[in-house]
């Protein structure tokens, strides 16, 4: 099941907007390659994508937050963390036991389940944050 950009997971923050598509779009383009056979010859471009992309995207929005003087930036940092080691065991798993339909849903529910979870919880107070110190 591809996962759909909506208003809800709007930051107001464009920068950290485009890279949370781009991530759902590499997700998706994984599930999409399992709906019609494929997903064991992407989830390696998929794991790989995650592992550099979620670095980058990470130290764009801590950036950001420094900058900001967000006051959670510690916590914040930390589930960020938390979430490139998810990616980079599973990238070790993938490169151990070889490409499997299990890993896939390992992906799309952990992976995907924290993303989504964190966008709507904690970058929302992010974006909320720096739009303030703007005013």
């Amino acid at each position: 099941m591809a996962f759909t950009w909506t208003r809800e997971l709007e930051t107001g923050n464009a920068q950290i907007d485009k890279e949370h598509k781009e991530l759902i779009h590499a997700i998706n383009n994984l599930l999409e390659a399992c709906t019609v056979g494929k997903g064991r010859n992407e989830i390696s471009q998929t794991i790989d994508f995650l592992n550099q992309y979620t670095k980058t995207h990470f130290g764009h929005e801590q950036i950001l937050q420094v900058q900001s003087g967000y006051p959670d930036y510690a916590n914040h940092k930390k589930y960020h963390e938390w979430f490139a080691n998810m990616v980079e065991d599973i990238s070790a798993r993938l490169k151990a036991e070889g490409p499997s339909l299990q890993l896939v849903g390992e992906i799309n529910k952990q992976l995907v389940g924290w993303l989504i979870k964190h966008i709507k919880t904690e970058d929302v107070k992010v974006a909320k944050h720096i739009l303030s110190q703007k005013k």
